[in-house]
């Protein structure tokens, strides 16, 4: 009997909280799902922006990408703050700027001549534009807090979902969809299966975007739970009279740090106390830009920090592993693929639910 009390008690909470978040649940599982190939997309309208970058024997420094982009854009207030290196030979450097009003852009700049292919600000750029929706609904700090609850209750659905699923009874049937049935008998087995199919993927992406979208509470919980000391804020100390070293000089110190590794990207300090952060990536990462830095002093380049993506403590994993969880990046092209189809879930679901409960 209370076994039965317990499961109508969970089935009135997961329909009615379908129906009432269903709708914006929806749209945040389309625009993830656009989201999945962002990185060819956007390199492909990139290239139909700015042409294709052809490969020649040698690259021009990062010094002189900056140098060039500081000069294109010197009459509109922005200033280069992070590069990102290619990580292939038809990439130009893609190079972030921010003016005082906050607002950025990127310049992209071909590695083997300096030329400065295209300068586009970020606002203007169709899948920052699905992004920023995704996350916040285009509304700012109160859409992002909003979607963060949003991603909770989507938590609660998939956990309700699962335990109201019917293969815990027989296995077999969970997984069946009679086709030939009547219509309600059809829309009721569509919804359990596209349910538990995409149950703990959908799990995984409400998860990491709650952690995300309410940052300044849950990395600090997750640190504390797994013991793991966060890092410290690293500051530049200003020198009187003593100029910050030039990048080339940060760049030699940071590969002596870390000679075995491959740059992938720089943060560049925007004020005097700030510091130099050079990513790296080890042979064995697999992360898309590894997971390893150097950082350093921009007065004298100490080197202050050296992390290594192959030994980081566990709250640094989970952190880490967020991204591909919420993704579908760390099976390769086949998770990503399903996360295209776990995005669109939301959408059967929403549908199926709404009619069952209808025909009620």
């Amino acid at each position: 009997m209370k076994s039965k009390i317990f499961r109508h008690w969970i089935f009135l909470l997961h329909r009615y909280l379908g129906l009432a978040v269903g709708f914006v649940i929806v749209l945040v599982g389309l625009t993830g799902s656009l989201l999945v190939f962002q990185p060819e997309l956007q390199q492909w309208s990139l290239q139909q922006k700015i042409g294709t970058v052809i490969p020649q024997s040698q690259r021009i420094t990062v010094e002189s990408a900056i140098d060039a982009v500081k000069e294109a854009s010197q009459n509109k207030g922005f200033t280069p703050f992070f590069v990102e290196l290619p990580d292939r030979t038809d990439q130009p450097y893609d190079i972030s700027l921010e003016n005082k009003a906050g607002d950025r852009a990127h310049a992209y700049v071909n590695p083997y001549n300096g030329k400065v292919m295209g300068f586009q600000e970020q606002s203007n750029s169709f899948f920052d534009v699905i992004r920023t929706f995704h996350y916040s609904l285009l509304a700012d700090e109160p859409g992002r807090q909003f979607i963060g609850v949003i991603a909770f209750l989507m938590m609660l659905l998939s956990i309700s979902g699962t335990l109201l699923w019917s293969g815990w009874r027989k296995l077999i049937t969970g997984f069946k969809i009679k086709w030939n049935a009547h219509p309600k008998r059809v829309n009721y087995d569509v919804h359990k299966v596209a349910g538990i199919v995409t149950a703990v993927f959908l799990f995984l992406s409400a998860i990491t975007g709650f952690c995300w979208n309410f940052w300044d509470y849950t990395i600090p919980a997750i640190y504390a739970l797994t013991l793991t000391p966060q890092q410290p804020t690293f500051v530049s100390q200003p020198q009187p009279g003593k100029t910050p070293l030039a990048l080339s000089e940060i760049l030699l110190k940071a590969d002596a740090a870390f000679p075995k590794a491959t740059t992938t990207y720089i943060r560049i300090p925007k004020a005097p106390e700030e510091v130099f952060e050079i990513g790296k990536k080890l042979p064995q990462e697999t992360d898309e830009y590894g997971s390893s830095s150097v950082t350093l002093d921009r007065y004298t380049g100490q080197v202050l920090n050296v992390r290594n993506g192959l030994k980081l403590p566990l709250g640094d994993h989970i952190v880490n592993g967020m991204t591909p969880l919420h993704y579908g990046t760390f099976g390769g092209l086949p998770t990503r693929i399903l996360y295209v189809f776990v995005g669109l879930a939301p959408l059967i679901l929403l549908i199926t639910g709404f009619m069952m409960w209808r025909d009620v």
